[in-house]
């Protein structure tokens, strides 16, 4: 039987589109392990938006 992991969703949000003005936001949902990584996450992702890759920090 398969325990009640350690793993949450967070949410990922882009820094530099809160800064550009644009209307809208860049947002993306993934999984980690709270017990592993418990500070907030930092990735590098596509923003659709702004065309070109950007950092997207977890939020709340």
């Amino acid at each position: 039987m398969a325990k009640k992991g350690n793993r949450i969703q967070v949410i990922m949000e882009c820094t530099e589109h809160k800064d550009s003005g644009q209307p809208g936001t860049s947002r993306y949902i993934t999984t980690k392990n709270k017990k592993n990584t418990p500070e907030r996450l930092e990735l590098k992702k596509y923003n659709s938006i702004l065309k070109k890759v950007t950092v997207h920090k977890e939020i709340k």
